[in-house]
């Protein structure tokens, strides 16, 4: 079997079995490019990998370039705008209802480290927040999915299950996920002052999928560097699991804005611990 036949089979076995009713077409259609464009980073993942450097100095691959081009390939049967990471973006975007964000390869850091830990990010957003979300892990043929109403789900071992958040209260027993490039000496001492012992280093948006899958309950991030590709996709699986996003301060993200950074942060929660996170960054103030 061709690896274009092998991918179409699997996509024909994640879409039959997804589990969510009524789901929207746009949501086989991102699930479908998800895949696509995973197995196109795993192919230049195989070899020895070029880097090169953009203009704000962040790292890019053929791997970006490539996933970018066949997201977009996809994602163009719909007549829909696209934001994405690796495109010019001539803000013509603004005045649409519903628009693509996408970031063709999040973690290029890790997935020139070959960690592993890097992901495809897919989101529909329609009036500046997001109703479906897609999050491709190609090298565990791991998938999150979500859309809006309908739950959070994950695809792993050639399996289907609905994800959801913990229920951990207490912040000494809640586990926190960073980053593994940028973490910030204020955000280790914040984490300290939290009283939070458990941390673990993850690449890409990985740090949210734990969180909405239950294996984790925080992450907390200070940078103003985040974009909306960043982290619209895990916007909508985080929310759908029962989770919580903001910026650090407490205040709901949008997206589609002009301005496409995220200028005060991200914190992502299990909810039920969010607040109280919330109330501990203001006193820092």
């Amino acid at each position: 079997m061709d690896i274009e036949a092998r991918i179409n089979n699997i996509v024909k076995i994640q879409l039959k079995d997804i589990p969510i009713l009524d789901r929207l077409p746009e949501l086989d259609i991102a699930i479908n490019a998800a895949i696509d464009a995973g197995n196109t980073i795993l192919e230049i993942y195989q070899g020895e990998i070029k880097k090169f450097t953009k203009q704000d100095d962040s790292p890019i691959t053929e791997a970006d370039l490539k996933s970018n081009e066949t997201i977009k390939r996809i994602l163009s049967q719909t007549k829909y705008k696209i934001l994405s990471e690796e495109d010019y973006d001539d803000k013509s975007r603004i005045s649409e209802e519903i628009i693509w964000i996408v970031d063709p390869l999040d973690g290029t850091s890790d997935f020139i480290d070959k960690t592993g830990e890097f992901t495809v990010m897919i989101a529909l957003v329609k009036n500046k927040k997001p109703i479906l979300g897609v999050i491709g892990w190609p090298t565990e043929k791991t998938l999150f999915v979500a859309q809006k109403g309908k739950g959070s789900f994950r695809y792993s071992n050639g399996e289907w299950s609905e994800i959801t958040v913990t229920t951990i209260s207490e912040l000494p027993k809640c586990r926190t996920v960073g980053s593994r490039h940028h973490l910030s000496d204020k955000e280790k001492k914040f984490i300290k002052k939290l009283g939070i012992e458990d941390f673990t280093s993850v690449g890409s948006s990985l740090k949210v999928g734990k969180i909405a899958s239950g294996e984790a309950e925080a992450y907390i991030t200070t940078t103003n560097k985040m974009k909306e590709w960043d982290s619209a996709a895990s916007y909508c699986i985080i929310s759908e699991a029962g989770g919580k996003m903001t910026d650090i301060s407490g205040n709901d993200i949008t997206y589609n804005n002009k301005d496409v950074f995220h200028q005060n942060g991200i914190l992502v929660t299990n909810k039920i611990i969010h607040q109280t996170i919330v109330d501990e960054f203001k006193k820092l103030e």
